[in-house]
């Protein structure tokens, strides 16, 4: 019964809290980067005169007998669990020393076999034998690799029956758990009279034992007693000062807030019961580190003291968090629809379920620790699942639910009928289990309903919680996303992007935390869990690859630092180096966009080797991604080898005036895939630079800015070309921003009956001022010919009166009033002529 409780229960057979002993499995699980202390296997350094292969086969006779050791313990112990899970931790750490042995020896067979292959085969019968040399070489090359095989066969076997030895541990302790849960008792008279009997001498065997430490204590150890007293409470102080302080918008309730929004009431729920159950269990850590520090504790004193804290933090950690969910007091807090007086009725029976829990824990631990017998322990346990059995009935019969909108104060009504039949068959399945002899199950079955079903519902809020503060515009609403929006200036983006990292913080911190609870509550040890930290840390294997995600965040790490160097050394050679080189914009880009590439490959380089990773297990990837590149990626390759040609050769840098095709505007950006182009219109244009390579590009200012202008101008034909021309030559001279030299000109192009066409060439320092200087100069050219009278598009013509004589006067006349009578429609009561009949002939015409 003894063995089946430090199986069970919380707490293991050196009194340690596991609590206290989770503090190393936190760090494992954050910080794994080696394997414990206990599982690693020294090995004795080779001297000069031993060879690499000597020195395996003594590592694999020393591998040998430390399983055989083992082995051994593992028949003498195999009814402690806690000393299996330990023996299972080294076999586990033997088992990969032994395949470390054999992976040392990989590379000089590799070697072996390529100078064999270098050698080529013996020569055949009849053929000319070869040296002497060569033929010794061939017999100790054969002679080592065989020798090498056998070493490797040895320990593939040693690695083998390491690997039985571990699992036929795990199949002792899923033995005794189930031996445990499933021994019964006889529950008649005599049990409860011989328990009677030891709870008397047990009682009396406590008195003299804490008298006696008392007394010794005071005596000898009054100052030592006391300062660990205080330091303790000075520790207390200080825990409950400071989290009040530093953690107060997230563990208290606002008295002005009547209707806390839902995120507010989930956050404070999980954190008013994480946070001082973390500071209550510190202080219980620095309790007993004082007392233990300063020789206080008996070590018959320290079991029963280290239980005694650990059951206060357990207790008043479901306390809280009964109080958190709940609410008793102020309903507006409360996370689950109840009423008040059901959430009062509620946490008085799950906080007794926990003192009943507690309190036997701690007086089974007594029983164990002063040698009582086991029956005595066997009726605490059976009474105590008797009590949280009925306790479970009565809260099915309570009436605590309310439905939706209705008020606290409201009268609640019962439990669904699913809830009701649950909590009415759990209650009776633990009194009917301890009666019929079952208290070790009944026992089990009722720590795992309170202190796992807490631990259970922490999580759960701490989902909610997480999940709510990560949902899109919810953190901008907490008190926390409030000030860093005003202490920093943060936007909508980044607090949404802060709350999403609370959540996952959040998410991680559940995990940390409550999953190795449930797992020690669930029979495993502290070294079951630092196992497992250690393989899910450094040890994932898929078929024959082995992951290390420690190795993986140490890459990540790595690149990320990679890529802040990268930038700083990017801006640090284009702000000091080549500004002061007085380099133009196009050669500070390509430079800085080379070392922007070189620095990423460089660092993801370092980072996939600190991962892990084996460069030369990439060369499948790469013949894969040949093949695809010869598929499908070409296009791909193509602009980024175009790329590549741009930044080399610099047709055209940023900041250029090009057109490629129907797209004109000036380059904002080179990449290695596509070229930014911004059109006058302020339309960004993304060009893959194949196209530019392999098109047609015009850069105006390739080489310099130096650009001509076109103007064409017409003016009427009747003007004379020779003024005209020498007079745009003289507007042309006298505008401000056309070159001197090269000369500008007048070019007559064309002329016609209604127009003469000019064209003025002119040349400009600064091609991008183009479009200034031909305005103005239209505008010049405009002002002299109206000065000089010049016409653009001809003279009017003038009004020509027409003389008509009376004779002509009376024919268009006549001729009028005859269209008009052939327009006018005829009447319907005139005779239609027959068709033969010939028309009469018109006198008018």
């Amino acid at each position: 019964m003894f063995a089946m409780r430090r199986r069970l229960s919380l707490f293991n057979e050196d009194g340690l809290l596991p609590i206290f002993r989770l503090l190393p499995v936190l760090l494992v699980l954050l910080l794994v980067a080696a394997p414990p202390v206990r599982a690693q296997t020294a090995a004795v350094p080779a001297t000069a005169d031993v060879t690499q292969l000597e020195q395996a086969n003594s590592d694999l006779d020393r591998a040998s007998g430390q399983l055989n050791a083992i082995r051994e313990r593992v028949e003498r112990d195999k009814d402690d669990d806690a000393r299996l899970v330990d023996l299972k931790v080294e076999a586990e750490a033997l088992n990969r020393t032994i395949l470390s042995i054999s992976v040392a020896t990989r590379p000089r067979l590799e070697a072996i076999k390529a100078r064999q292959t270098e050698l080529g085969d013996p020569p055949a019968e009849g053929a000319p034998a070869e040296a002497a040399v060569v033929v010794e070489e061939r017999k100790k090359l054969a002679t080592e690799r065989n020798e090498i095989n056998a070493l490797t066969g040895e320990a593939e076997n040693l690695s083998i029956e390491a690997t039985k030895l571990s699992n036929r541990i795990t199949e002792i302790r899923r033995r005794l758990f189930s031996d445990a849960i499933l021994k019964r008792t006889e529950i008649n008279t005599e049990l409860f009279t011989e328990a009677s009997g030891a709870l008397v001498e047990e009682t009396q065997t406590l008195n003299r034992t804490v008298a006696a430490w008392l007394q010794f204590v005071w005596k000898f150890k009054r100052m030592q007693l006391l300062g660990a007293v205080g330091l303790s409470l000075l520790a207390a102080l200080v825990l409950h000062t400071g989290s009040y302080r530093l953690f107060a918008p997230f563990i208290t309730r606002g008295v002005q807030e009547e209707k806390p929004h839902y995120i507010t009431r989930l956050s404070v729920a999980f954190w008013s019961t994480i946070l001082p159950t973390m500071a209550a269990a510190a202080f219980a850590g620095a309790s007993y580190f004082f007392l233990d520090t300063f020789n206080v504790l008996r070590a018959d004193i320290a079991p029963i003291v280290t239980v005694a804290l650990g059951v206060m933090v357990a207790i008043y950690f479901v306390a809280q968090l009964a109080n958190a969910v709940l609410s008793p007091v102020d309903g507006h807090w409360r996370l689950v629809r109840v009423s008040d007086r059901g959430a009062q009725l509620l946490w008085l029976l799950i906080f007794g379920m926990s003192i009943i829990n507690g309190g036997d824990y701690f007086l089974g631990t007594i029983s164990e620790v002063l040698g009582s017998p086991v029956v005595l322990t066997v009726v605490k346990s059976f009474i105590a699942s008797i009590i949280i059995g009925a306790l479970l009935v009565v809260t099915a019969f309570i009436k605590p639910v309310l439905r939706q909108g209705e008020k606290p104060d409201t009268q609640g009504r019962p439990w669904p009928r699913s809830v009701f039949i649950l909590l009415v068959l759990t209650g009776l399945g633990l009194v009917f289990a301890s009666l019929l002899g079952y208290v070790g199950m009944a026992r089990f079955i009722a720590t795992q309903i309170v202190v796992t079903g807490a631990v259970v519902v922490t999580m759960y809020i701490g989902f909610l919680s997480g999940r709510a503060v990560s949902a899109p515009n919810a953190f901008a609403e907490t008190t926390v996303g409030k000030r860093l929006e005003e202490r920093f200036g943060l936007g909508q983006v980044a607090l949404d992007q802060v709350g999403l990292a609370a959540g996952l913080g959040v998410y991680l911190l559940i995990f940390v935390c409550f999953v190795p609870l449930i797992l020690l509550q669930w029979g495993f040890q502290v070294a079951d869990i630092e196992s497992w930290a250690y393989r899910i840390f450094t040890e994932i294997r898929i078929g024959s690859i082995t992951i290390s995600l420690v190795g993986i965040l140490a890459g990540i790490l790595l690149f990320a630092a990679g890529l802040v160097i990268t930038r700083w050394f990017q801006k640090w050679v284009d702000g000091n180096v080549l500004a002061r080189s007085q380099v133009d914009a196009g050669v500070r880009n390509s430079v800085r966009t080379a070392v922007g590439y070189a620095g990423v490959a460089l660092a993801g380089l370092v980072g996939i080797s600190a991962a892990g990773i084996n460069l030369s297990s990439l060369a499948l990837v790469a013949g894969a991604l040949s093949l695809g590149i010869g598929f499908g990626l070409q296009n791909i390759v193509s602009n980024f080898v175009s790329g590549l040609i741009l930044l080399a050769e610099r047709p055209f840098k940023v900041g250029d005036w090009v057109v490629a095709g129907t797209t004109e505007g000036f380059v904002r950006r080179i990449s290695v895939r596509a070229t930014e182009i911004e059109t006058f219109q302020r339309q960004t244009v993304i060009v893959p630079n194949s196209l530019l390579i392999n098109g047609q590009v015009g850069n105006w200012t390739h080489r310099n800015k130096l650009g001509r202008v076109d103007l064409a101008i017409s003016v009427h034909g009747s003007n004379d070309p020779r003024q005209v021309q020498e007079m745009l030559v003289e507007v042309v001279r006298g505008q401000q921003g056309l070159l001197r030299n090269p000369e500008p000109m007048v070019v007559f192009l064309a002329f016609s009956a209604s127009s003469l066409d000019f064209e003025i060439r002119a040349f400009l320092a600064d091609i991008l001022n183009g479009t200034t200087v031909k305005s103005e100069l239209r505008a010049a050219i405009l002002e002299r010919f109206r000065q000089e009278e010049i016409a653009i598009g001809g003279p009017a013509a003038p009004e020509v009166p027409v003389k008509i004589s009376p004779e002509g006067a009376e024919l268009i006349s006549a001729l009028l009033d005859q269209a008009t009578e052939k327009l006018r429609p005829q009447s319907t009561s005139r005779r239609r002529k027959p068709a033969d009949e010939a028309p009469e002939a018109d006198p008018a015409a």
